[in-house]
C-alpha cells in the first residue's frame, strides 16, 4: 500500500517452512555420537570407531585397476543409463545363477542403484503413500523405517525374528489391521542383530504368507556373502514364487569393500522393478560409468577377495566375542553380517539408557560403539559393535574398555538423556 514501508525481517525472524515429511522422521539419535566423536578426534584423541559399518579395507586391487582404467576413458565421462548399463545387470544375473541356481531376466528383473540404501529409499516412494503400511521387525535397521515416514506411509513394529514365530506376529499384524499392511520388510542377516535364517525353508513361508494375505515383500540382503563359518546366507530368490511376491535388494559396499563406490542392485518382481526404474529415471542419471565396469570385474574376479576378507571378519569376530565376554557382556557369535549384538550388563550401564552409555564409553574408553536405542525400542539394553577395525586396534579397543568399565574408574552416575539433534536431521552415515 501506498506510504507503508515493507517490513524486513532479518534473520532470527526468518522460518523455513519444511515439508510436513520431515517433521514425521524419528528424532537423529546418533547426532551426539558422531558429533562427539567429531569434536574429540579434531581435538587428537584416538577414537577407536567399532560403530559405523564402514569398510577399512580396500577393494580388490583389480576393481580399482579397472576403475583407473575406464576413468580415463571420455566415452565414459558422459551420463549412463538409471537402470545400469546391460553389461552390469547381465554379470549380476550370471551371478545369482551361480551362487543361487536363480534365473533373472537382466532386462526386466533386475535394476543397478546408487547403493542398495539410494534403492530402497526411492522403491518406497515408488510403492507406498499416505494410507500405506509397511511391516518391520523391531530392532531395525533405521532406513528401513526412515524411508517409509518420508514416503508419507506408516511403520507398523512387530518384534524381530528369524522362526515361525515371528512370521505368525507379522500375520497377526496383517489380519488385524485395516487397511490392510501393504510391505512387508525382511532384512537376513539381520542388522543390527546379525541373526540369520537357516535356509529357503523360512522364505518359502514368506512367500506363502505374501501370497495367502495379498502383501509384497522387500528383502535387504545387504550382508548376502559377509558370512562365516562355512554358512552360506539364503536367497529370498531362491524361494518358489518369491519373483511373484517381492524384492531383493544386494550391495558391493560389504563383500568387496566398495561402500564408497555406491553400488548394489534390486531384483525380483518385474512388475516392482519398472516402478523403481520409473521413479530412478526422474532422479538421476544412473551410476558413473567407470564404477559400473570395475563391478563387472569385482562379479568376475572377486571370490577370492571375498573369501579373503570373510576370514578377517571372522577372526575380528571371534577376539571381539571372547573380550566382550569377559567384559561380562551378553553375545552370540553370528554367522553373517559384520556386527556383533550384545547386552550390556546393570553394572555397566548404571542406570543410563545405550545412548547414554554409548557417550560415555566414548568420553571414558574413547571407544565408539551404536547403541541399541537408535535401532528401535527392542534395541535398548544393547549395543551394535562392527568388525572394521584391524586385530591390534580390536584388541586395544577391549583394553580400554575393560580398565573404564570392569577396573575402578570413577563413571559419571546416570545422567539426563543428552537433547537429541533436531527432528528430521539426517545424514549419510546414519549407520550404514
Amino acid at each position: 500500500m501506498p506510504g507503508v514501508e515493507p517490513k524486513i525481517m532479518n534473520q532470527d525472524e526468518w522460518n523455513i517452512d519444511v515439508a510436513d515429511r520431515l517433521h514425521r522422521l524419528p528424532p537423529y539419535l546418533f547426532g551426539q555420537i558422531n558429533k562427539l566423536k567429531h569434536e574429540k578426534r579434531v581435538a587428537g584423541v584416538d577414537i577407536i570407531d567399532l560403530g559405523m559399518g564402514n569398510p577399512m579395507d580396500g577393494a580388490p586391487e583389480v576393481v580399482v585397476d579397472k576403475l583407473c582404467e575406464a576413468a580415463r576413458d571420455p566415452r565414459n565421462h558422459r551420463y549412463s543409463a538409471s537402470a545400469g548399463v546391460l553389461n552390469l545387470r547381465r554379470d549380476l544375473a550370471k551371478l545369482y545363477e551361480r551362487i543361487y541356481d536363480v534365473q533373472l531376466d537382466p532386462e526386466t528383473e533386475v535394476i543397478a542403484t546408487i547403493g542398495s540404501k539410494e534403492g530402497f529409499s526411492h522403491l518406497c516412494l515408488a510403492m507406498l503413500g499416505p494410507g500405506d503400511t509397511a511391516v518391520v521387525g523391531d530392532p531395525y535397521f533405521p532406513i528401513h523405517v526412515y524411508s517409509v515416514a518420508i514416503a508419507g506411509a506408516n511403520v507398523i513394529k512387530v518384534d524381530a525374528g528369524c522362526d515361525e514365530a515371528f512370521l505368525q506376529r507379522v500375520q497377526h499384524v496383517v489380519e488385524n489391521i485395516y487397511p490392510k499392511p501393504k510391505v512387508l520388510i525382511l532384512n537376513y542377516p539381520h542388522n543390527p542383530t546379525a541373526m540369520t535364517v537357516d535356509d529357503v525353508s523360512f522364505f518359502d513361508k514368506v512367500v506363502d504368507l505374501a501370497k495367502r494375505e495379498g502383501i509384497y515383500v522387500i528383502h535387504d540382503f545387504a550382508y548376502w556373502r559377509t558370512c562365516f563359518d562355512d554358512y552360506k546366507a539364503p536367497s529370498f530368490m531362491q524361494a518358489k514364487g518369491a519373483k511373484d511376491v517381492g524384492v531383493e535388494f544386494v550391495t558391493f559396499s560389504k563383500p568387496y569393500n566398495m561402500a564408497g563406490f555406491r553400488i548394489g542392485f534390486c531384483v525380483g518382481n518385474k512388475e516392482i522393478i519398472r516402478a523403481l526404474a520409473k521413479i530412478k529415471g526422474y532422479y538421476d542419471y544412473g551410476i558413473f560409468q567407470p564404477i559400473q565396469i570395475a563391478s563387472i570385474l569385482a562379479m568376475r574376479e572377486g571370490e577370492q577377495a571375498i573369501a579373503d576378507q570373510n576370514d578377517i571378519y571372522q577372526a575380528r569376530r571371534d577376539i571381539l566375542v571372547d573380550g566382550l565376554r569377559k567384559l561380562g557382556w551378553e553375545l552370540d557369535s553370528p554367522r553373517g553380517s559384520m556386527f556383533l549384538w550384545a547386552k550390556v550388563p546393570e553394572k555397566h550401564l548404571q542406570g543410563q539408557n545405550t545412548l547414554e552409555f554409548a557417550l560415555r564409553l566414548m568420553e571414558e574408553a574413547e571407544v565408539v560403539v551404536s547403541p541399541g536405542l537408535g535401532f528401535g525400542e527392542n534395541g535398548e539394553k544393547h549395543v551394535r559393535v562392527a568388525l572394521v577395525e584391524n586385530e591390534q586396534r580390536i584388541k586395544q579397543a577391549l583394553r580400554q574398555m575393560d580398565r573404564a568399565l570392569n577396573k575402578g574408574i570413577k563413571m559419571p552416575s546416570a545422567q539426563k538423556t543428552p537433547e537429541l539433534a533436531d527432528e528430521g536431521k539426517l545424514a549419510d552415515d546414519v549407520l550404514m
